[in-house]
């Protein structure tokens, strides 16, 4: 197995169970009944939103190191935390919103589409901040991790979706939740992964 073929191999592998159990905690915040209203769970599940960009960060950044010793731990975590909860914060306040659902649809197109890119792009955008200095090009890891999570998320819709049904146990809802995810991180971490690797210097 060449070097690269073994980076690929590991960022998978550690990336995948980061994020897995990072989204546990929107999870398990998304079960928590809160009063008085779904509007009092915005916070708790942007502070969940918080966890999973740090613990993803941390399992991201304990791999790149191995090539990259350069890359600074603290500030890709950081970034990566920031990163979510300003995608959380966003998909709350917009397809999460009741108020936003009942919008004119162009005007809930339009946002819509400018509320899809921030979310798609902010945790590749906020991660070059720290890999520019160590790879050239960098930029192009923006536009490769936000073809990664449409896809991660685009996995976590198709399957959680049509399973989640009004109703269900708190406990189902959870598990559904877990599984998606599981699968949705998986998506993510193969892709990055490939973009990563072409990344990379050539040794």
């Amino acid at each position: 197995m060449t070097r690269r073929n073994t980076f690929f191999a590991r960022w998978v592998g550690w990336v995948s169970l980061g994020e897995s159990l990072g989204f546990l905690a929107p999870v398990l915040a998304q079960s928590v009944p809160v009063a008085p209203g779904p509007a009092a769970a915005v916070p708790l599940l942007v502070l969940a939103g918080l966890v999973e960009g740090a613990v993803l960060g941390w399992f991201q950044v304990r791999v790149l190191r191995t090539t990259l010793p350069g890359v600074s731990v603290l500030r890709w975590v950081l970034l990566t935390a920031a990163a979510a909860v300003v995608a959380w914060t966003v998909a709350l306040l917009t397809f999460g919103n009741e108020g936003w659902q009942g919008w004119p649809a162009p005007a809930q197109a339009a946002t819509g589409a400018v509320a899809a890119v921030v979310i798609l792009v902010s945790i590749g955008l906020a991660q070059w901040f720290e890999l520019r200095h160590h790879v050239p090009r960098a930029w192009r890891w923006v536009a490769g991790s936000a073809a990664a999570w449409t896809a991660g998320l685009g996995v976590f819709m198709a399957v959680a979706t049509p399973l989640w049904q009004p109703g269900q146990d708190v406990w189902l809802v959870a598990a559904i939740g877990a599984g998606a995810a599981v699968l949705m991180a998986v998506a993510m971490a193969a892709v990055t992964g490939l973009v990563m690797v072409r990344l990379l210097p050539k040794t």
